[in-house]
């Protein structure tokens, strides 16, 4: 696997590099040796946060982790890529041209899925056109994080959505 390692507030130690290495190492066994991992180690006060993320063709794998140590949180987000991919496995495979990144050895294993995606509540319900900015006010009445809602000015299905810092989302979709 190639790595490319990078710091937010942080400078990126041998140490670190030697422990990103060691446990992300640890996938090597799922994937083929040119895939791509990008790890991000950034320090926001006194958090310490990794991000990984590792394309795979037609889909993305990633994780992120926050604790108050940086070893602390590469060696909890392996755990968390781990458990994705043994959960996910059958999907990822299922496209067939997703699977070209994959160890054939993790393709022909057979996990068991822990967790069954199941839909237990589907709601209804009248989308009336409205804009981007009447849509958060509403998000904002009912108390939710996300607001699905047809745009008056294209007709078309958006969503809007909290972001950190009081700030708002907009999701267009492209066909």
């Amino acid at each position: 696997m190639r790595y490319i390692i990078s710091g937010k507030n942080i400078d990126v130690t041998e140490g670190l590099k030697n422990a990103v290495y060691d446990k992300i190492g640890k996938l090597e066994r799922y994937f083929t040796p040119d895939t791509e991992i990008h790890v991000t180690l950034s320090v926001e006060k006194e958090r310490k946060k990794i991000e990984v993320t590792i394309p795979v063709k037609g889909s993305i794998i990633r994780a992120e982790e926050v604790s108050n140590d940086m070893y602390a949180s590469i060696d909890l987000v392996e755990e968390i890529i781990e458990r994705q991919l043994r959960k996910y496995k059958n999907k990822l495979t299922n496209h067939k041209h997703a699977s070209a990144n994959f160890n054939k050895a993790f393709i022909e294993d057979d996990y068991i899925e822990e967790d069954e995606i199941q839909i237990i509540k589907t709601k209804r319900f009248a989308i009336k056109p409205m804009d981007a900015e009447e849509a958060c006010v509403q998000m904002e009445l009912l108390g939710h994080s996300f607001y699905v809602f047809r745009n008056a000015a294209t007709n078309e299905v958006n969503v809007v959505y909290k972001r950190k810092g009081n700030t708002y989302g907009l999701i267009e979709p492209e066909f």
